[in-house]
């Protein structure tokens, strides 16, 4: 574990305080861990068990703490897997295969397998957002729809960790400068919970090591593959990604993508829970939509 952390009592401080948070899960859930070849996967899983599935891959430096927002809301509907992605700071394991190979793809593929699914939806996010892409550009047929907020791996990677490390180092001011340049201002007066969630977010990168590594870019042949319904959101002051560059180029070879370009936006956009709820319930011709009774566990 310590090859993604500075330290092992590090490693022990993240983990004790998202095990927290995983015990005041919104919804009534199952959160267990399935082996793959690249070590345990672990998974909150909740919402009706007959529901259509729908798998969630958070973004770097995170777990699945992203979604706490949305869970309630969307497993109402669907049987939503909340995965912790392999190398980042969750429950799963610390392997970092490299990123310019088919290795998450078979990673996921035993993930579906574990969970019994032949075909599932998808919700990514930046990093999660680009593990989507990988899977659903290699593997269209077992995709149902996409949904993918400022995803990487489109637009060009901006040098963000060259502004963000130097400040870094000036301490709490520094590490505040960092948030709001991905996640805007903050507002004068947190909710417990928003507090909760920023010391969170200020422990991981205590001890975290985040990924230095530039991702792939998907070319536009690999983009053409992706022939089921998506759903793209991006922010026009995103400092990590082009997204003026991703919109192009979803535009220009994605056929059925649902574009949604905020200019004053981020990367972290928040207040998405109701547009990927409406894109993932839309219903093909033919097609029944799923009618909630009651939540499972």
């Amino acid at each position: 574990m310590s090859a993604i952390y500075k330290s092992e009592a590090g490693a022990r401080a993240v983990e004790a305080r998202y095990r927290e948070f995983l015990g005041h899960w919104p919804v009534p859930s199952r959160q267990f861990s399935v082996p793959t070849r690249q070590g345990e996967t672990f998974i909150v899983a909740c919402g009706p068990e007959a529901a259509p599935p729908v798998l969630l891959f958070h973004g770097s430096g995170a777990n699945s703490t992203a979604w706490l927002a949305d869970i309630a809301t969307w497993s109402a509907y669907f049987r939503v897997y909340a995965v912790d992605m392999i190398g980042e700071p969750g429950l799963s394991a610390p392997s970092r295969p490299p990123l310019a190979s088919d290795a998450y793809a078979l990673w996921l593929d035993d993930v579906m397998a574990a969970l019994e699914l032949r075909r599932a939806s998808i919700v990514g996010v930046s990093l999660g957002g680009w593990l989507a892409l990988d899977y659903a550009t290699r593997r269209p047929e077992r995709v149902e729809r996409l949904a993918l907020m400022c995803p990487a791996g489109v637009g060009r990677q901006k040098n963000f960790l060259l502004k963000a490390l130097p400040l870094m180092l000036l301490g709490a001011w520094g590490s505040r400068k960092v948030r709001e340049m991905v996640f805007g201002r903050a507002p004068a007066r947190l909710s417990p919970g928003q507090t909760w969630m920023r010391d969170f977010m200020v422990l991981i990168f205590r001890h975290f090591r985040p990924r230095m590594v530039k991702l792939p870019l998907f070319g536009d042949e690999a983009l053409k593959r992706l022939t089921m319904p998506v759903l793209a959101i991006m922010g026009g002051r995103d400092v990590m990604l082009d997204s003026a560059d991703t919109r192009v180029r979803l535009a220009r070879n994605v056929r059925h993508a649902d574009i949604r370009f905020l200019a004053d936006a981020r990367h972290y956009i928040p207040g998405q829970t109701a547009t990927i709820l409406e894109f993932l319930r839309a219903s093909s011709p033919g097609e029944r939509r799923f009618q909630p009774t009651s939540l499972a566990s």
